[in-house]
């Protein structure tokens, strides 16, 4: 049984460590058995009331007078925090570990606050020195918090660590709501869908309102090409979350996949009301280009690659509406920059090796096709290219070869190119 098998068999549920100060307490001030100054003291009891302007008018001189006093820096920090100043915050927290590196409550809030800013490298280098600190008064459910924000910042690059991060998590607490559907994610990521599937639906079983579980199983379903299913689940979800934008994207996208013509509109009022989310905005340009519009899906992918150049993707994207334009050397440009950027996607290589056949660079087409064949079988279109590449290079013992792999295949699909491969063959042949 994998790792990520075990894992989830402990776990019943799911969580983030986006939250604010005032959203978790597990990082408010702390009881101590040490004397605490009156000041500071009268501070902590405004801040357990959320009175951050009385707490901050109390720790200002406080801290005028006593710059190394490490508690109540922190707790200045807890305050900027809750209030939004998040780069007060993250200054104040430091000086406190610069008064106390041992400090747990400090690196631990730091590092959720860098977390929640999207410094993701900082913010881990100050939550695992929090999982090596006494917390303290704190406890152990506020150490396994510490493991819980690592688990999500590690599930981004690395899904072994962050099954790790969560089995230390749950060595200090039991489930959370979170960890099951975390588990299933990270099952999902590396590949184990079977493991990830049983997750989600276990969860669903006890909770069918889990919007974030109900997503992950769609998830799964997409790629198995299970649509009906996918459709299903997602319209039972958006009776209850009718504006929920995620769900909504994915249900464009299985209607997309089904051909039916609500996928458009669909998209398209959920991209005018979210006209800023690149997410939202790459599949109406998907759907956009299976529905036949290439220049409008076209605007779209250009708007996304301005903001996003080295995506290979979105110049994947590009390049197929270029060839659907039959704008066959910018396509060239595009495919050749995305095999680049990826070498492992498939696409970029069928896409090349078209846009080089095009403009009449057959050995850069057959290099394309070769790496291609890498990832995936041939089909009668690569065939084709196949053999016009070595047609054109006067290799007349390959092309014969590849003229007949495609008319094999074919099967009276492509009349044009099977009648084209029909006169090759015809001249080919009859040369000594």
């Amino acid at each position: 049984m994998s790792r990520f098998s075990i894992l989830v068999l402990l776990l019943f549920a799911a969580s983030s460590f986006a939250q604010t100060p005032t959203q978790n307490q597990e990082t408010a001030p702390i009881a101590s058995s040490k004397p605490i100054p009156e000041q500071v003291a009268s501070a902590e009891a405004a801040i357990v009331k959320s009175d951050w302007k009385s707490a901050g008018s109390i720790l200002t001189p406080w801290l005028a007078a006593h710059p190394t006093d490490a508690r109540a820096l922190f707790d200045a920090g807890y305050v900027a925090d809750a209030q939004g100043r998040l780069d007060d915050a993250a200054a104040l927290y430091r000086r406190a570990i610069d008064a106390d590196p041992k400090s747990f409550e400090s690196h631990l809030s730091l590092g959720l606050l860098l977390a929640r800013q999207g410094k993701l490298d900082d913010a881990r280098a100050e939550l695992a020195l929090a999982t090596d600190l006494d917390p303290g008064d704190a406890g152990p459910a506020v150490k396994a918090r510490a493991w819980r924000a690592l688990a999500e910042i590690d599930r981004k690059t690395d899904t072994t660590e962050a099954s790790n991060d969560l089995l230390e998590a749950l060595r200090l607490t039991p489930e959370t709501p979170a960890d099951t559907l975390l588990a299933a994610s990270l099952a999902d990521q590396a590949g184990e869908f079977e493991v990830a599937e049983a997750a989600y639906r276990r969860i669903l079983a006890k909770d069918p309102k889990s919007a974030p579980t109900v997503a992950g199983l769609v998830h799964l379903l997409i790629a198995r090409k299970q649509y009906p299913e996918a459709e299903t689940l997602l319209r039972t979800a958006l009776q209850r979350s009718p504006d929920d934008p995620a769900l909504t994207a994915q249900l464009a996208t299985v209607l997309a996949a089904q051909d039916k013509a609500e996928a458009l509109p669909l998209i398209q009022k959920l991209h005018d009301d979210h006209p800023e989310d690149a997410a939202v905005t790459r599949i109406l340009a998907e759907v956009l280009a299976d529905a036949g519009d290439a220049s409008g899906s076209d605007h779209l992918y250009i708007s996304l690659l301005a903001k996003s150049p080295d995506d290979p993707a979105l110049l994947i994207g590009h390049g197929q509406n270029l060839i659907r334009q039959l704008r066959y050397p910018q396509a060239f440009v595009a495919f050749n920059k995305a095999t680049q950027l990826d070498p492992d996607n498939p696409d970029g290589w069928s896409g090349l090796a078209f846009s080089a056949s095009r403009t009449s660079q057959p050995a850069i087409a057959l290099h394309a096709l070769t790496m291609r064949s890498k990832y995936l079988p041939d089909i009668p279109s690569t065939y084709f290219l196949w053999a016009t590449s070595y047609d054109s290079l006067h290799d007349r013992s390959a092309a014969i070869t590849y003229y007949h792999h495609f008319l094999d295949t074919a099967a009276g699909k492509f009349p044009d190119q099977e009648w084209q491969a029909r006169q090759r063959l015809g001249l080919l042949e009859k040369k000594p």
